[in-house]
């Protein structure tokens, strides 16, 4: 098996040092502290191509794979730079349109959004039905071939910042299915609609992208909204979770770097004992080793469930995996880094502490991790269902 990437492929994870040079942490901490999008940097990597990387040339994207996508975000968040919007908007609903949609909604979408004018969110969650997404209760109701749209999703990343939003729903209740994966469908929604509102979640991660809960109320959808087919939403929603579960392992290895080069750096100028390094005390040096041979390894396995994805076969084993352990990795990397910094590393002069409530959260959502284990358990090791 070859590991070397490409020349082109080291191009796109290499995207991120270059990007920096003009949109650094300072930028994107900026927009966050103000609850801006950091709109200047979307617009400069969506003009080099990045927003549409998973999109065919012919709608105006760049015609790569889950493998380039993922380098491209793991390069960004090398650079403390974690855009969420590339996750639920470039590459869950701009490259599940590409995938699945009609040539219609194809040549009216992509382009615009692969050049960044429009954005798109992707809408799942809900107050009651937030892991078990069998429960959703959010129903488009059929009138001929209409549908009216009522219910409410939350923690939608970027939905006031978004023209719309790819959003899941039933066509047929629960209740009333034969079997459970059966009545859904996915629809595209215009945020600007009659009957969509929005309120804001307060929330204590440092992030630009804002989370929000939308509201249907009879809100009218059309035969056109329609991705797929009415009904059998479900084998489409389910192949659009691999990549999230991939590419928050990308920006979880990359925080995870970004927080231990910095260590480093710091490590080996601070002194405080008999004018020697800190970063030479084993103290501090073998949590740093250990916590960035985990991060090295966790990138193995989310290069690997990207590749699994890009070559058509099953990449939900590893996709888990990789989310599973990048989380941890990325994690754990900024808790050793807050570490060597000591007091230093709490305070906003030195920007550490800012970057473990996200890496934190990514332990939590999109799938806690015990769901996680429950599924290799399960699915992977052939376990009893345990729950």
């Amino acid at each position: 098996m070859d590991f070397d990437l490409t020349p082109e492929q080291q191009q796109i994870l290499d995207y991120g040092n270059n990007v920096a040079k003009e949109f650094d942490r300072r930028y994107w901490m900026d927009c966050t502290e103000k609850r801006v999008f950091p709109q200047a940097l979307y617009r400069r990597v969506a003009e080099d191509g990045f927003v549409g990387m998973m999109v065919p040339e012919d709608y105006g994207g760049a015609g790569q794979g889950m493998t380039e996508m993922h380098l491209f975000l793991e390069g960004l968040s090398n650079n403390g730079i974690p855009l969420l919007n590339l996750v639920v908007g470039a590459t869950m609903s701009l490259g599940l349109i590409a995938k699945y949609g009609s040539e219609q909604q194809k040549q009216r979408y992509l382009p615009d959004a692969c050049a960044g004018k429009t954005r798109f969110c992707f809408a799942i969650t809900e107050p009651d039905a937030g892991t078990n997404s069998m429960r959703i209760t959010t129903l488009a109701k059929r009138s001929g071939n209409r549908f009216a749209l009522n219910g409410q999703k939350t923690f939608i990343t970027d939905a006031d910042g978004s023209d719309y939003a790819l959003v899941v729903t039933r066509t047929i209740p629960h209740a009333e299915v034969k079997r459970k994966t059966d009545g859904f469908t996915l629809f595209i929604v215009d945020l600007k609609a009659k009957g969509v509102t929005k309120q804001y979640i307060p929330v204590s991660i440092p992030a630009p992208e804002t989370q929000w809960q939308l509201f249907f109320d009879d809100v009218d959808l059309g035969p056109d909204d329609v991705i797929g087919e009415v009904d059998r939403g479900f084998d489409i929603l389910f192949k659009s979770l691999n990549p999230e579960r991939i590419l928050v392992g990308s920006i979880c290895c990359g925080l995870g770097r970004y927080a231990l080069n910095r260590a480093v750096d710091y490590a080996s100028e601070r002194r405080v004992f008999n004018n020697v390094p800190i970063g030479s005390y084993q103290g501090l040096q073998h949590p740093l080793a250990s916590a960035y041979t985990e991060v090295e390894m966790a990138s193995l396995m989310t290069l690997k469930a990207a590749w699994v994805f890009d070559q058509g076969r099953e990449a939900g084993e590893f996709s888990n995996m990789a989310k599973l352990a990048a989380a941890d990795a990325g994690t754990r990397a900024v808790d050793v880094a807050l570490q060597c910094f000591g007091g230093n590393g709490f305070t906003k002069e030195y920007g550490i502490f800012d970057i473990y409530p996200l890496v934190r959260l990514l332990k939590t959502a999109p799938l806690n991790r015990e769901m996680i284990l429950n599924y290799i358990g399960e699915h992977v090791m052939g376990l009893p269902r345990s729950y």
